[in-house]
């Protein structure tokens, strides 16, 4: 009996969409298991209870087993990747197997003869089983085994085997694909490869902090192949060990829903004192483009800062640190009020995302296409907003200034640590006071934090001894706190959300602007007139909300 009419006996799909589905199965060559999760007519937990009574195999749940390493490495690595089946106890010469596809039975003999044990077969979730074999045998262990099977001749003594062909073996292109792969897997924005003596470490940044890649230690030996693969990939010069150099990759990736996604990975090479060291950033250019409402903006922000970016004149910044969602918020911005009226150009470096509607300049400082020179270009073109990827320079502050002052709505971002900061910042940069008051309609500053695992979230009551001073905490009232899950790799977070300050400009700012008064006075005055709600003041609302955790919000406002 196929599975199937096992569901649908189970009145767990109807007899529509069972043919539906193996119209689709037939189109597409997938399992029929498959295809019926893919078009959402069952759960993957209802196919592999099914598939367990149709086998009559037990069912496990690898995310609960633990497992000895004994056990583990009775099976090699190889043999784990390419049969997607793992050891998970062994007792009076019986191992007993995990696997995900019991319709693929070929693999028994070949295991008894390797273990010398008789093998019994359960059956485990497709998802957590590959979880458990990356967690355990690490990212591209099995071809790792099959590199290090073969290290003599790649690393003996062979010179007429240089660096470009070792990097274009299938081997070093596998083993470079699974760990690009698996940070995309597992929602990393940069990911670090660090030589050190006799050790290579791979990082990934997920939700803006650094976690150690679970990789086999065996990957230092071919530290040289995987970098230099990555120079191939980068149209870099594979020969050149002395200086840095940048370039880019364009990587293809199929999701889990089956969906092509594109990825533009930048790509940084740096000469180390043990070897190259390579950062990648990731960007998704399949990603959706997220909405104003989707970033976790508080109403009393969203409300005027959306009417300030609606304005049809005038300059609005967004300021933060490096990696706190400021292009992100732009992007946001942008597609909020692009239209077939309204023109909108932008010069960046680089351009991160595609916008539709938009039209995009990618900087070029090697033939003089800096922000300033990009910036001066499109205002002969005639548009209505403009976005300048970041204000750097005298330069580039007075053209922002004299393109909002001639009818322009301008956006772009500083580095300053308050929203107030951004005002002094331009002051610094030699702008005139008296430009900056008549353009500068209002600056948001931001930071992430990561929010709550929703998988493993818990109410606790925290020691007051752990809150800041002026954070109260209502009697009975309790905060959220992620205990740690698989789904969040044990950190308790998953996902980030954006704390928020807005300064919204009126006259008694602009006087202050005029005579230079400080941005800590600036700030103090739009908080009591109402013009200003603080970044510490969102991020304790969000962690009364059980969004996010007052450590986190501490740690983004680094006090």
């Amino acid at each position: 009996m196929g599975i199937g009419v096992i569901l649908a006996e189970r009145g767990l799909i109807t007899r529509s969409q069972l043919e539906e589905a193996i119209a689709e199965q037939r189109r597409s060559g997938e399992r029929l298991d498959h295809v019926l999760v893919r078009l959402g007519f069952v759960s993957r937990a209802q196919v592999l209870e099914a598939l367990g009574d149709q086998f009559h195999m037990p069912v496990v749940d690898l995310a609960a087993t633990a497992v000895e390493r004994e056990v583990l490495g009775t099976l090699p690595a190889q043999l784990v990747y390419r049969q997607n089946c793992v050891p998970i106890s062994r007792d009076n010469g019986t191992l007993t197997v995990a696997t995900s596809d019991p319709f693929e039975l070929t693999a028994l003999d070949e295991l008894r003869l390797l273990t010398g044990c008789s093998i019994e077969l359960v059956l485990a979730d497709e998802e957590e089983l590959h979880k458990f074999i990356r967690s355990h045998y690490g990212v591209g262990g099995d071809t790792l085994d099959a590199m290090s099977a073969t290290a003599a001749e790649i690393e003996g003594g062979d010179q007429a085997r240089d660096e470009v062909e070792q990097a274009q073996e299938a081997s070093v292109i596998k083993l470079v694909n699974d760990l690009l792969i698996e940070a995309i897997n597992e929602r990393a924005t940069d990911v670090h490869i660090e030589p050190y003596e006799g050790e290579l470490i791979v990082r990934y940044r997920i939700d803006g902090v650094l976690q150690r890649a679970n990789i086999p230690p065996t990957i230092n030996r071919f530290a040289s192949a995987i970098i230099s693969r990555l120079k191939i990939m980068a149209t870099l010069n594979i020969a050149e060990k002395r200086k840095p150099q940048d370039g880019r990759i364009t990587f293809s990736h199929r999701n889990k829903e089956g969906k092509i996604e594109e990825f533009d990975l930048r790509v940084s090479v740096i000469p180390m004192l043990f070897g190259e060291g390579v950062v990648l950033r990731v960007l998704n250019k399949s990603a959706v483009l997220l909405q104003l409402e989707d970033l976790g903006m508080p109403r009393h922000v969203l409300t005027p800062w959306d009417e300030m970016i609606k304005r049809p004149h005038g300059i609005v910044l967004v300021t933060g640190p490096t990696g706190s969602g400021k292009s992100t918020t732009l992007y946001a911005s942008l597609n909020r009020i692009v239209s077939d009226e309204i023109k909108c150009i932008t010069v960046e470096d680089p351009v991160e995302y595609h916008v539709p509607g938009v039209n995009q300049i990618q900087v070029n400082t090697k033939v003089g296409l800096t922000f300033s020179a990009g910036l001066r270009s499109i205002l002969r073109h005639d548009p209505d907003a403009v976005m300048v990827g970041e204000i750097r320079d005298r330069e580039t502050a007075e053209t922002a200034v004299q393109a909002s002052l001639t009818g322009h709505i301008v956006f772009s971002t500083l580095h300053t640590n308050d929203a107030a900061g951004a005002v002094t910042r331009l002051i610094d940069m030699g702008v005139e006071p008296f430009l900056i008051a008549s353009s500068v309609e209002g600056v948001l500053a931001q930071r992430l934090v990561r929010r709550v695992c929703h998988e493993c979230e818990a109410a606790y009551v925290p020691d007051n001894g752990d809150l800041p001073r002026d954070f109260r905490l209502g009697a009975g009232q309790t905060l959220t706190k992620g205990e740690g899950c698989r789904a969040c790799r044990h950190t308790g977070f998953r996902g980030r959300v954006g704390i928020y300050e807005l300064l919204s400009m009126d006259t008694e700012i602009r006087d202050m602007i005029m005579q230079r008064i400080n941005a800590p006075t600036i700030a103090e005055h739009a908080l009591k007139s109402g013009h200003l709600c603080t970044l510490r003041q969102d991020g304790y609302a969000k962690t009364l909300d059980g969004v996010t955790t007052m450590t986190e919000v501490m740690r983004a406002l680094a006090v």
